[in-house]
């Protein structure tokens, strides 16, 4: 039997969210126990509660740090919009597409495990930045525009994530349409330049 891990160590917290983001990769967002998230993390079945109310806080951490990690590859690939705007928010997507394949486990935690992102604060304050930094990426693509012609920013940053969320959903992770001839990252920077070139945010 392998050694069990001692619950005092400073890291349990962490380990249990790992290996809570491990069980939801190998079998969804709802199948996990708490219990099995403990057991994965070597730890008794009474540890996590030193730390977690229950299983949806748990999940919710998960989510949060998804979030934290989601938000630092977007600000980095776009990269203040160097060298220009539109080259910047094409990368983004491509970080998107990667963040889904890396982090599978906290990707589903944040998209597809039916959480209350606005019951939890930090929760919605990590969502939220993710989503501002599409909205200042949006905002840089339509600032050589007039005012009075520049679509809203958010309503930009919503579509193109709904889009890029949409990509991962049917191309992505071993799903029916990851067996199409075009690549995900292809698919998706196609529909963007459809898109944004609809808006007037790219010349026709």
């Amino acid at each position: 039997m392998p050694e069990r891990k001692s619950y005092h160590h400073g890291n349990l917290r962490q380990a249990l969210v790992e290996a809570t983001a491990a069980l939801i990769e190998a079998q969804g967002p709802q199948a996990f126990t708490l219990t099995e998230a403990a057991r994965n993390a070597g730890v008794s079945a009474a540890a996590p509660y030193r730390h977690f109310k229950g299983r949806d806080d748990l999940l919710e951490e998960v989510a949060r740090q998804g979030f934290v990690d989601f938000t630092d590859r977007l600000s980095a690939a776009f990269d203040h919009g160097r060298p220009k705007p539109l080259t910047a928010f094409l990368r983004m997507g491509q970080a998107y597409l990667d963040f889904a394949a890396e982090r599978p486990g906290y990707y589903m935690a944040m998209f597809e495990s039916g959480i209350s992102i606005v019951g939890n604060a930090e929760l919605a304050a990590a969502s939220g930045r993710a989503q501002g930094v599409l909205i200042d990426a949006a905002e840089a693509l339509s600032a050589r525009l007039p005012a009075a012609d520049r679509p809203p920013a958010r309503m930009v940053a919503n579509h193109i994530w709904a889009l890029s969320h949409g990509v991962v959903e049917l191309f992505g992770r071993g799903k029916p349409g990851s067996r199409s001839p075009v690549a995900a990252s292809e698919m998706l920077e196609s529909g963007a330049l459809i898109y944004l070139r609809g808006l007037g945010l790219i010349p026709d």
